[in-house]
């Protein structure tokens, strides 16, 4: 199973991270936090016209979280808010085994098929949702994202 957890595509993402940057002019950020793993990520988009011109993230994560941010940003980057949406619970159904419940335009998404594995392992999920929560969160001008709670993707996962 660690060698499907861990293939190649998360694993070049996670060696190279794409848009590993800080924008200080970002007209939307947020700040995720995964209390049971430790991952914590700053996430920064500047969006214009109702399109995502740029976006970036930075933080200390696992490698399952910092190759999810990095797919996450290339894949929302020069998109309409509307379809970087999209993505968010595109990947949320994928990363939860809910293919069924993929948009038509995502299903065969080479990136979101890296992370399908990680459906059988919750506390991995809350760390391969939690770029997508604070990309959420920062549309929204939420200041804040965590994988606990309310926001939890595996109910019943948390510590106690």
């Amino acid at each position: 199973m660690s060698s499907a957890l861990y293939n190649q595509l998360i694993l070049e993402h996670n060696k190279k991270p794409r848009n590993y940057v800080e924008l200080p002019d970002a007209n939307h950020k947020a700040e995720g936090f995964n209390p049971l793993c430790g991952d914590h990520i700053w996430l920064y988009v500047n969006v214009a016209d109702d399109l995502v011109e740029s976006i970036g993230f930075q933080g200390k994560s696992c490698a399952i979280c910092q190759a999810s941010a990095s797919i996450m940003t290339a894949q929302v980057k020069g998109k309409p808010v509307a379809a970087a949406e999209q993505l968010v619970q595109d990947f949320r159904a994928i990363i939860m085994g809910k293919l069924d419940q993929v948009s038509a335009a995502n299903q065969d998404n080479r990136y979101f098929a890296a992370f399908a594995g990680i459906a059988n392992l919750p506390a991995r999920v809350k760390c391969a949702v939690l770029p997508w929560h604070t990309l959420h969160s920062a549309l929204l001008n939420e200041a804040v994202a965590s994988t606990e709670g309310a926001a939890d993707p595996v109910p019943g996962s948390g510590q106690p």
